[in-house]
């Protein structure tokens, strides 16, 4: 046996110990090979935390799928709008029609009355009934007015144009009897 001794027993002996993962080149300081010196983390730039980057690809991959979703969804939503609009114009055309038939099935039903149709046509018409006199009132002139002429017809009294005093002329002259303006 051997009397030296063993490894186990050096204390602060030639051989350290290696960690069993690998160290980044630079990651031990100074510090780090001193033996029974305790280290301590030093603030990194500043007190505020330091902040990731504005916009992730999760974030712009979020808004991508909105605006997609926004702009699948406009044209239906904007027809979706315009039928309502049109339901609403063809509602109120509808009333308006509905209450159109209404006046004319009551104009239909007062034109089957007979009493209705019996004055409509006494005023329109000027229709009398069998064994009735009919008396129309013009408007009242002075008393001496006489009745007046029917329309068309001249006034003997009233001037001729030049034009038809010469036709007129002429017609004498040649034996032809003289017309009244024809």
């Amino acid at each position: 046996m051997s009397t030296g001794p063993t490894r186990r027993g050096r204390s602060g002996g030639g051989r350290r110990r290696t960690p069993s993962r690998p160290v980044r080149a630079g990651a031990r300081g100074a510090a780090d090979s001193r033996p029974g010196r305790r280290t301590t983390r030093r603030p990194t730039r500043g007190t505020a935390p330091r902040r990731g980057p504005r916009f992730t690809g999760r974030a712009v991959l979020l808004t991508a799928l909105v605006l997609l979703l926004a702009l699948t969804l406009a044209g239906p939503l904007r027809q979706y709008v315009a039928g309502r609009q049109q339901l609403a114009q063809l509602a109120a055309e509808e009333a308006a029609l509905t209450q159109r038939a209404a006046e004319l099935q009551a104009r239909l039903d007062q034109q089957a009355d007979p009493a209705y149709v019996e004055q409509q046509a006494r005023e329109r018409l000027t229709l009398v009934p069998p064994g009735s006199r009919l008396v129309i009132v013009g408007d009242a002139g002075d008393p001496g007015d006489t009745a007046d002429a029917p329309p068309g017809a001249t006034d003997p009294s009233a001037p001729v144009p030049w034009y038809e005093g010469l036709l007129g002329s002429i017609a004498t002259a040649d034996g032809e009897p003289a017309t009244d303006g024809d």
